[in-house]
């Protein structure tokens, strides 16, 4: 029997969701899904079945507040340290540098309207080939 992943979405609320989608899209290689740029919602997929996209509803207030849920990011190719400074160069923000001096750890970030994310040792770094 097939397993079906019961998440759908992550749902990020956003003051802009059609901003916030185009990073995370850009983030993630998820294209942007049609929908008015204007709009309550913006949405990118992986176009892969059991994999959720990620959901972006417009809401007005803006963010205040530590996430208390969050993606960590594990680059599929070259290291964490050159995906964290791609994501700079997109907008991100470095909230806490938790690597350490033997090569491991993460780094906190913040998306364009302040959503932490960390990001975590590349797929080539743990020693994991994707298939």
């Amino acid at each position: 029997m097939a397993y079906l992943n019961p998440v759908r979405h992550i749902t990020f609320d956003a003051r802009d969701p059609h901003v916030l989608a185009r990073f995370w899209s850009r983030l993630t290689g998820y294209p942007l899904e049609d929908s008015d740029p204007d709009g309550e919602w913006a949405l990118i997929s992986p176009g892969q079945p059991g994999v959720p996209g990620l959901l972006f509803l417009r809401v007005p207030d803006a963010k205040t507040v530590k996430n208390r849920v969050h993606l960590d990011i594990q680059p599929p190719s070259g290291t964490r340290d050159a995906e964290v400074e791609r994501l700079t160069g997109l907008g991100a923000g470095v909230v806490d540098d938790r690597r350490t001096e033997d090569g491991l750890g993460w780094v906190v970030m913040s998306d364009i309207e302040g959503n932490e994310f960390c990001v975590e040792r590349s797929a080539v770094e743990r020693g994991v080939v994707p298939s």
